[in-house]
C-alpha cells in the first residue's frame, strides 16, 4: 500500500502557541490503522487519542486482512509537532498498526484548489469557427471600434486579479512568490464560492514597488478589478494608491480595507448592545500597519473621534521621531488628540474598545479591567489572539478574534466577494469611501436585531445573503458618487 508524504513544516511557523490554540482542522490527519480484531480495541485506541489531546471526527472501515480491521480515522491535532506526537503514541500500542498518515491540509493543496472551464461546448467545426477563428475576429473588431465592449464581450466584466509579491503573507512575513501561491488561490476559491467571480492568483517575482505597479497596469485590461494581497507595509500604502489613480478599474487592497470593512460592521452592531454613541468612544489600536492605518481611517469616517495607536515602540503621537513612516506620520496628524505618550496598559484606562491588529499577547486580561463600562475586544492576531478570549471574559462584554473556533469571527470573507461583486456589476472605475462604509453598514443589517446578542455581532461567513447584500449596497453607493459606468437600466446582458 502507498504511503502519502506531506512536506515537513516547521513547529517555529506554525505560530501554535500549544496552550492557546485547540485542535482544528486546519491541522488534522487521516490515520489508516490496522487494528486486531478482538474485543475493546477500538476503545483502546479511541481512548489515546483522546489522552494525547486529538479531536476524532469521521470513523471508517477501508477493509478486513486476516484477523485485523483497517480503518481510516480522522483527527484533529493543534500543530504539527502534536500531530507527530499523536501517531509515536499510536505506533506504541499493542494491537494497533499505522499503516498510514495523510495530511488532510496538504491533501486539499495537491495540484492546487482551482482550474479553468470552458462556459461553453466545443463539439463541432461550428463551435469552433464561432469561438476561435475565423468568427473571434468580428468580436475583436467589435472592441477596437467600442472598447467598452469588453465588459460585454469578454472574461473582462467578472474577473479579478489577486495580486501579490509574498511579502506579508498571513502571519509568515516575506515567504515569496511561490509560498504565496496556496493563499492566492484559496482567495481565488473564496470570491468564486461567495461573489460568482472568476478570480486569478498572480504572485509577482518581485518586491519593487515600481515594477509591481507597473506589472499590474499592464495586465488591467483583462480584469475588471485587483484585488491587492499580502504586500508589506508601508509599500502597500504607495502601489494601492498610485494603481487607484492611474488605473480606471476598482483596485482594493483587502489586508487593509476588508480588514477595515468588518471591523465597522462589528462595531456597529456591538454599539447596539452596549448602547453608546460612535463619537463618544475611546479606542486603542495595537498595531499600526495596513490594517491598523485603514481600521482607524473607517472609524474614523463613521464618526470616532478618539484613537490612540500603538507599535511596538509604543504609542504613536504628533511629533515622534524614530520609527516613523510616512503612514505613521498621517496617523499621527489625525489621532491621539490628546498626545499621550504613556504605556498601552495606561491607554485602556477609560477605553470603550480594544481593536488588536499585532500579535500574541500583546495585553495582559487584568489590563481590561480598567476599560469603560461594558468594555469591547476585537483581538484579531491570528492564530493567536493578543488576548485569548477566555482570559478577557471576566472583564469586556463583547469579545471579537480573528478565529472561527470563537464566536464573534471578523472575517475579510464577509467583505471582499460583495464589494467586488457590486463594483463588477456596475463597472465601477474605482471602490471609494462610501462604498466600503456601505459595504460595512449592509454586513451589519445581515444580522437582525432580534438575533443580536453578544455572542453574535457579525453574521456567519456562510451565511448567503451576505455578499448579495453587501454588493447591492456598493454597487447604490458607487452610482451615487459618479463612480459607475453601468446602471440598472442599462441594456446589458447578465451571466
Amino acid at each position: 500500500m502507498s504511503t502519502t508524504k506531506m512536506p515537513a513544516t516547521n513547529s517555529n511557523s506554525d505560530l501554535s502557541a500549544e496552550k492557546n490554540l485547540k485542535p482544528s482542522a486546519s491541522h488534522s490527519l487521516t490515520l489508516r490503522v490496522k487494528i486486531t480484531n478482538t474485543p475493546g480495541m477500538l476503545g483502546k485506541l479511541t481512548s489515546l487519542i483522546g489522552e494525547v489531546g486529538g479531536d476524532i471526527g469521521a470513523i471508517d472501515i477501508h477493509g478486513f486482512e486476516n484477523d485485523a480491521i483497517i480503518r481510516d480515522i480522522t483527527v484533529k491535532v493543534r500543530d504539527s509537532e502534536h500531530g507527530e506526537k499523536l501517531v509515536i503514541a499510536l505506533k506504541k500500542l499493542e494491537g494497533v498498526e499505522v499503516v498510514n498518515v495523510s495530511d488532510r491540509t496538504f491533501l486539499m493543496h495537491l495540484g492546487g484548489k482551482i482550474r479553468v472551464t470552458n462556459k461553453v461546448p466545443l463539439s463541432t467545426r461550428d463551435d469552433l469557427s464561432m469561438a476561435y477563428t475565423p468568427g473571434v475576429a468580428r468580436v475583436c473588431m467589435a472592441i477596437h471600434n467600442e472598447p467598452e465592449n469588453a465588459y460585454k464581450l469578454t472574461i473582462k466584466r467578472n474577473t479579478v486579479a489577486v495580486v501579490s509579491d509574498g511579502t506579508a503573507v498571513l502571519g509568515l512575513g516575506n515567504i515569496g512568490p511561490e509560498a504565496a501561491m496556496p493563499v492566492m488561490e484559496g482567495k481565488a476559491m473564496l470570491f468564486k464560492e461567495f461573489g460568482k467571480i472568476d478570480a486569478f492568483p498572480i504572485c509577482l517575482a518581485t518586491q519593487d514597488t515600481e515594477e509591481i505597479i507597473k506589472t499590474c497596469k499592464h495586465i488591467a485590461p483583462g480584469f475588471g478589478g485587483i484585488n491587492l494581497e499580502d504586500i508589506s507595509a508601508p509599500r502597500c500604502f504607495e502601489i494601492e494608491a498610485r494603481l487607484k489613480e492611474e488605473l480606471d478599474i476598482p483596485v482594493f487592497h483587502d489586508d487593509q480595507h476588508g480588514t477595515a470593512v468588518v471591523v465597522l460592521a462589528a462595531l456597529i452592531n456591538s454599539l447596539k448592545i452596549v448602547k453608546k454613541e460612535i463619537g463618544s468612544l475611546k479606542v486603542i489600536v495595537s498595531g499600526v500597519g495596513a490594517a491598523g492605518v485603514a481600521c482607524s481611517k473607517i472609524l474614523m469616517n463613521a464618526g470616532v473621534q478618539n484613537i490612540i495607536g500603538f507599535d511596538r515602540m509604543g504609542a504613536i503621537y504628533k511629533g515622534r521621531g524614530e520609527h516613523m513612516n510616512y503612514m505613521k506620520d498621517w496617523f499621527a496628524e489625525h489621532t491621539n488628540p490628546t498626545v499621550f505618550k504613556g504605556s498601552i496598559e495606561e491607554a485602556l484606562e477609560g477605553a470603550d474598545l480594544f481593536l488588536g491588529l499585532s500579535g500574541p499577547g500583546t495585553i495582559k486580561a487584568e489590563s481590561l479591567s480598567k476599560m469603560a463600562k461594558d468594555p469591547i475586544v476585537f483581538a484579531m492576531a491570528n492564530p493567536v489572539p493578543e488576548v485569548m478570549p477566555e482570559e478577557a471574559a471576566p472583564y469586556v462584554r463583547i469579545m471579537a478574534t480573528g478565529r472561527s473556533d470563537y464566536p464573534n469571527q471578523i472575517n475579510n470573507v464577509l467583505c471582499f466577494p460583495g464589494i467586488f461583486r457590486g463594483a463588477l456589476d456596475c463597472h465601477a472605475r474605482d471602490i471609494n469611501e462610501e462604498m466600503k462604509l456601505a459595504a460595512a453598514y449592509a454586513i451589519a443589517a445581515s444580522v437582525q436585531d432580534s438575533e443580536l446578542n453578544e455572542d453574535y455581532i457579525i453574521p456567519g461567513v456562510f451565511n448567503p445573503q451576505v455578499a448579495q447584500k453587501v454588493a447591492e449596497a456598493v454597487a447604490q453607493a458607487a452610482q451615487k458618487t459618479g463612480v459607475a459606468r453601468r446602471y440598472k437600466n442599462d441594456d446589458f446582458q447578465e451571466q
